[in-house]
């Protein structure tokens, strides 16, 4: 009978394990699956430490790109951007504000913003003033007023 070994994973593994965990496997599984796809390694104590190590700058990293998120999100809320459709009466446009619209009018403010992150909840077709959300990063979210109006 087949001992098992242990293995870290390196990433989360369904009814195995998170990133991270030190979990007792068998060994063809480990051979033959986990570590050819760079799902685990083996657990030897460099291992451990280089993973560790990795782990502490990942989240250093990531804790950078959080603080540079919200001091953008501060920025962006400040900014009240205005896009010009074509509108029939009654203020209703013909077609509707799209992403590329909304980047459009941030790049005139200043603001590179990747089209993506724009989160348009329902499509905005009439004339007025909106509310959209802007997703930075993990948990980050910028509310912007959106000015639509009719275009000359």
């Amino acid at each position: 009978m087949a001992r098992n070994i242990q293995v870290v994973l390196r990433q989360d593994v369904d009814n195995l394990g998170e990133s991270g965990e030190i979990v007792r496997v068998r060994p063809g599984f480990a051979r033959n699956f986990l570590i050819p796809r760079g799902l685990a390694t083996a657990a030897t104590r460099s291992n451990i430490k280089q993973f560790e190590h990795e782990r502490a700058a990942a989240l250093a990293r990531a804790e950078k790109r959080r603080g540079d998120a919200l001091a953008l999100a501060a920025q962006l809320e400040k900014v009240r951007i205005q896009v010009a459709k074509q509108a029939g009466d009654e203020g209703k446009l013909f077609g509707s504000v799209t992403s590329a619209d909304i980047v459009k009018a941030f790049a005139l403010k200043g603001h590179e913003i990747d089209k993506r992150k724009i989160d348009l909840p329902e499509t905005i077709k009439e004339t007025g003033t909106h509310e959209i959300s802007i997703k930075l990063a993990s948990g980050v979210t910028a509310r912007v007023k959106l000015d639509v109006t009719t275009a000359a």
